[in-house]
């Protein structure tokens, strides 16, 4: 890893595999928004990052080198080898073209409680609502921050959420996901289930743990598993995976997402998460299997 220092800047030089609309665009956070070209600004675990990306520099704006080991470096999993990842995936066509296509993508780290209640706010849900429904969670509960001359919020504690009633959290305007959120709060409060007890577990375990909160179904337990406890084998199937996958790998636009799920899981193996964001990004982009 090429690591630069520029005035208070940290910048990576030359990094593979590395492509911020990519990483960002793809579904699978929503507290990043794009503030100039190649640039984004957003907060993770508790931190608050612009980032830009200008020809082969990848720049984190006011990054210590000690924030960037502790906190950047697993969030942007440059641990992975993406260049094997790819390799073993474009063994099948569908995927060497879907790779070509969202070849920066990358899979985020992050902190799994912000995970369980931003999938659960995604359930039935588009993207601009996602993000409005999560900043205003975090502008009544969470806390100040300030970076760069202006002022975010972190994502609420667990024992902020738990503390709150229904009528406390209408503010964030989610609807019928209010009583799931507050059921979520409840459960990690009070250890029914918890960060250690999740990563204990087989992924098949964890899943089932997982759908003993309120409306944390099928979908949203995948999005969790690969998003906020790295459970690469995990392949979270939505209206574009369905019908990307009955497009390209069956005859016919009838089969369950249960089905298309293990058929992704029996394929795909060990990178079946790192196949679902190259499929999806492909399929969302150019609108495949919609006709």
């Amino acid at each position: 890893m090429n690591i630069l220092y520029r005035n208070s800047d940290l910048i990576l030089k030359n990094e593979k595999n590395f492509k911020l609309s990519h990483i960002f665009d793809c579904g699978q956070c929503f507290r990043f928004n794009k503030t100039g070209d190649n640039t984004y600004t957003g907060i993770a675990k508790g931190k608050a990052l612009t980032i830009s990306q200008i020809e082969d520099e990848i720049i984190f704006y006011d990054t210590s080198e000690q924030d960037f080991y502790n906190i950047w470096y697993d969030y942007f999993d440059f641990e992975t080898d993406y260049t094997k990842i790819k390799k073993e995936l474009s063994c099948d066509k569908v995927m060497k073209n879907a790779i070509k296509y969202g070849d920066g993508i990358r899979i985020l780290k992050q902190d799994l409680w912000e995970t369980v209640i931003s999938f659960i706010i995604s359930a039935s849900n588009n993207i601009p609502r996602i993000k409005g429904i999560i900043e205003r969670l975090c502008e009544n509960f969470g806390n100040k921050i300030y970076y760069r001359d202006n002022l975010y919020y972190t994502f609420p504690t667990i024992e902020r959420l738990s503390s709150l009633t229904l009528k406390d959290i209408s503010v964030i305007r989610a609807g019928f996901r209010d009583k799931y959120i507050l059921d979520a709060a409840e459960k990690f409060d009070n250890a029914t289930i918890s960060d250690k007890i999740l990563h204990d577990l087989s992924t098949d375990d964890a899943k089932k743990t997982l759908m003993q909160i309120s409306g944390v179904g099928n979908k949203v337990a995948d999005c969790i598993l690969l998003f906020g406890l790295s459970r690469a084998d995990s392949f979270p199937v939505d209206v574009w995976i369905k019908r990307i996958m009955e497009y390209c790998y069956f005859e016919s636009r009838e089969q369950t997402k249960e089905l298309i799920g293990e058929f992704a899981q029996g394929k795909f193996g060990a990178f079946s998460g790192y196949a679902q964001q190259y499929l999806f990004y492909y399929a969302r982009e150019n609108k495949i299997g919609t006709n």
